[in-house]
């Protein structure tokens, strides 16, 4: 443990990640105040109904876990940072089939700048459709009209419309000033803050369930604790495993030529058992909306009520067989579109290297196919099995559903992921000054003439 605060000592040593981090807790920090603010014309105090529904988990919980509690706040951040990833993804989905996408990605770095700038403008577009839902819906959510302090007129409507499609840009802005000047990835930390920020007043109330209420008392919620560790860690080993390819090189003669008798040192391609992330559950997610909404048009006949009542709890066992089928097909989907092995296997013959065993080409790209299918299975099976933990817990142990949704699901998944990714950032600061990382002992390397 003391060797441990050594190396966090050490980072306070490197003003540039100092900086960095300043910058970083910075601009969060801005980011948690401004989910604090309500919209104008709207009486804050009576929003105590909508934290109440937003509160008891479901799905509307899951959309004010992802604000930070924004959503239940009627804040100008409302909306939260999902318009932007919803146009990401739509971005990405479409470059599959737009030859003028497809165009821009190969156009290295002026490429990306262009599909940026494409992505902010259909960021804006879904704002502008998801901002006066929003409003509207208020009403339905428990708001009562006499917190419209404006009525809910159009004097209301557009100036608030203005105001959260601002808040979605500002909230994007904040993001990528963190990825440039601060450290990690600024999309996904305000999104894990968010995730954060609910924490602990949902363990707070599975705490008072527990404690309070005399409903299993201090050692339930002892091995609730043990549990989520576990799972945390099972999280981490999914997000890091990976199958090693081996590949060799052959070495070069000194006219530059390549002499196959002499092989050069063996290296291996790292395939990721879960190369799709958390995209599988997000694509999933988006579409379990479908069901109960059918159901609603079918209004009252037997089917329609069925699709309501079985797929409008998050926690019910018809809703959870649905997600975790969704998210095998669509982890599969994912990975074939995001992990290119027919590029691998030509950058791998251009560069001249094989798989021992393989011919180089058409034959490697089949195998590299085929060893990513095997290690999907396994993978999407993993993904839908944490994917509906939260729900098997909730039922398990009887937990709070606000509580539950940290047990699981994309929350616990980008949380881990991000982590992560912060850490590793972290380290290579740290190692590039010879200092040991966070995940390894000791205080300073040693190196000639230090």
């Amino acid at each position: 443990m003391k060797r441990f605060f050594e190396v966090l000592s050490s980072i306070w040593k490197i003003e540039e990640l100092k900086s960095r981090i300043g910058i970083t807790l910075g601009l969060l920090i801005v980011y948690r105040i401004g989910a604090q603010v309500v919209l104008p014309g709207i009486d804050p105090v009576q929003l105590s109904e909508l934290a109440n529904r937003t509160g008891s988990g479901g799905l509307l919980g899951v959309l004010n876990m992802f604000t930070g509690g924004a959503f239940a706040n009627a804040s100008v951040f409302a909306l939260g940072i999902m318009p932007y990833i919803s146009a990401s993804i739509v971005v990405q989905l479409m470059g599959i089939a737009i030859p003028y996408l497809q165009k821009l990605q190969k156009e290295g770095e002026s490429g990306r700048r262009r599909i940026n700038q494409i992505t902010r403008w259909l960021t804006i577009a879904i704002c502008v459709f998801q901002a006066p839902a929003y409003l509207y819906s208020l009403g339905a959510l428990g708001v009562p009209d006499s917190a419209f302090v404006l009525g809910k007129g159009v004097g209301f409507i557009v100036p608030s419309v203005i105001i959260l499609v601002t808040g979605t840009i500002f909230a994007m802005w904040l993001g990528e000033k963190i990825t440039d000047k601060g450290i990690g990835n600024g999309i996904s930390l305000l999104i894990t803050v968010g995730i954060v920020a609910t924490l602990p007043m949902s363990f707070a109330q599975e705490f008072a369930s527990r404690v309070t209420e005399n409903n299993g008392g201090p050692i339930v919620i002892l091995i609730e604790i043990i549990v989520w560790i576990a799972i945390n860690a099972v999280c981490i080993l999914l997000v890091m495993a990976v199958r090693q390819i081996p590949v060799q090189y052959a070495r070069r003669t000194a006219s530059g030529g390549i002499d196959k008798n002499q092989m050069g040192a063996r290296q291996y391609i790292p395939l990721k058992l879960n190369a799709s992330g958390v995209m599988p559950i997000i694509f999933a997610q988006a579409l379990m909306f479908a069901p109960a909404a059918l159901g609603r048009v079918a209004g009252d006949s037997t089917t329609g009520q069925w699709l309501q009542a079985s797929f409008s709890d998050i926690f019910g066992l018809w809703y959870n067989i649905l997600f975790a089928i969704l998210i095998i097909v669509f982890t599969y989907f994912y990975t074939a579109i995001t992990v290119p092995t027919n590029k691998m296997a030509d950058d791998l013959k251009r560069s001249g290297g094989f798989v021992p065993g393989v011919r180089p080409g058409t034959e490697t790209a089949d195998f590299l196919d085929r060893i990513m299918s095997q290690i999907t299975f396994p993978g999407s099976l993993f993904l839908a099995a944490v994917a509906i933990l939260p729900a098997v817990v909730y039922h398990l142990f009887g937990m709070q559903q606000g509580w539950a949704l940290f047990y699981g699901g994309t929350s616990l998944l980008i949380m881990v992921g991000v982590a992560m990714d912060t850490i590793q950032q972290i380290n290579a600061y740290l190692l590039n000054r010879h200092y040991d990382g966070l995940m390894k002992s000791g205080n300073k390397r040693k190196t000639a003439g230090v």
